[in-house]
């Protein structure tokens, strides 16, 4: 095992001037916030805030809610198992056997944001706490339901993060249980849950995604990469949790690579005037990287989850770019994969990859003349920084 240092509640290093610790007063267990929920951290537009979030694998009740023994049996010494995850397993926090499994940090309260419009989270910076993570196939879901596992009620396979010469880490698995861990995969740590609290007062399962983010484990969301959020609430409410070290599109065993992450996330608004011009209306989450714009849809039908993804990319691509619908549908044909995020949770998760370069001959004020408004300042119509409310 690597024998980096455990980056435990305070220590290491803190990028952002406003830090935010998995204490037990900051932390949601199974379920997401709402909108009677206290903000545990208020910030202008703009801010950065690094944010520490914790994994659910070895502190769930079903491996012992103990994660200092349960990663012991894998020869972790105590110093590397994290303290806020041991706090949080030991506590009395009142978790359902009906709620899931997620442990979310926040919610943060953004100056200004109201409904209708984009709360933007930018990943700045992506920090393993720990050299290990757990891949799990268990509370009978998966892909291969009742095939998968074949010798047991739950499966949590526990993995190795080791250092290459030019400084890179990688994950590691045995072929065979006990075996030498010959088996390397790259790392790509990101967030598989992202939100904005939910209208109303009752806090939604953290399992299934919707309009409201949370769960929708799009491993495209690396450092660089933004998601914007339709707002729901005064003040956003925004909120992090299930940390990924890798994961496989579709992540069909029901977990990635799971493992705490220390992140640093940019969060910026966009007035809903501004936010419908740059990407039509939203109903759900909407994702950007350097190389592509990421529309997204869902349901528990895989099939229409394939359709709403279909439909949201054919708006962002008249709204962005005044594109016709019936040539837009024809370019998503010929040029644009839809991949599936995840099969896993309930609600199934479909993002399709359109890339910018595509239209970097769209000439300078095509778009406005054809109905629509061409961004400016980069691929997220913003530049570099964003980071102020943009009211029409």
């Amino acid at each position: 095992m690597s024998t980096s240092a455990a980056l435990q509640p305070g220590t290491g290093e803190i990028r952002a001037t406003e830090y935010l610790a998995a204490s037990l007063d900051h932390l949601l267990w199974g379920r997401l916030p709402c909108a009677t929920d206290r903000a545990v951290l208020e910030i202008d537009p703009g801010t950065e805030v690094t944010i520490d979030t914790i994994s659910h694998e070895g502190v769930l009740e079903d491996q012992g809610r103990d994660p200092a023994a349960f990663f012991a049996a894998h020869g972790v010494d105590r110093d590397f198992v994290l303290d806020d995850a041991v706090a949080l397993a030991a506590s009395g926090y009142p978790r359902n056997a009906s709620d899931g499994p997620h442990v979310v940090t926040g919610p943060i309260a953004v100056r200004g944001a109201r409904p209708g419009d984009l709360l933007k989270m930018t990943v700045l910076e992506t920090t393993p706490r720990v050299p290990y993570g757990v891949i799990s196939n268990r509370h009978g879901k998966g892909a291969l339901v009742g095939e998968m596992p074949s010798a047991e009620a739950n499966a949590s396979v526990y993995a190795e993060l080791q250092h290459a010469l030019d400084g890179s880490s990688f994950g590691t698995l045995p072929l065979v249980p006990g075996g030498e861990r010959s088996v390397r995969f790259p790392l790509a740590p990101f967030l598989g849950i992202m939100g904005v609290a939910v209208a109303g007062g009752e806090r939604p399962h953290s399992v299934p995604p919707g309009a409201h983010g949370g769960n929708i484990d799009i491993k495209l969301l690396t450092v660089g990469s933004s998601l914007y959020l339709p707002v729901q609430v005064p003040g956003a409410l925004a909120y992090v949790g299930d940390p990924h070290f890798a994961q496989g599109d579709g992540e069909v065993a029901l977990t990635a690579l799971e493992a705490s992450l220390r992140v640093t996330i940019r969060f910026d608004l966009l007035s809903q005037a501004d936010a419908v011009a740059e990407f039509g209306v939203l109903s759900g989450p909407l994702a950007s990287t350097s190389e592509f714009l990421v529309p997204t849809g869902m349901d528990e039908d895989l099939d229409v989850a394939v359709q709403n993804c279909v439909r949201a990319a054919l708006g962002l691509l008249e709204a962005r770019y005044g594109m016709d619908r019936a040539l837009a549908y024809a370019y998503l044909s010929a040029a644009t994969d839809f991949d599936i995020s995840q099969v896993v949770d309930i609600v199934k998760g479909v993002h399709a990859k359109v890339r910018v370069a595509d239209f970097a001959g769209v000439a300078a004020g095509a778009a406005r003349h054809a109905g629509g408004r061409m961004p400016v300042g980069g691929f997220d119509g913003f530049g570099a920084g964003g980071s102020g409310v943009h009211r029409g």
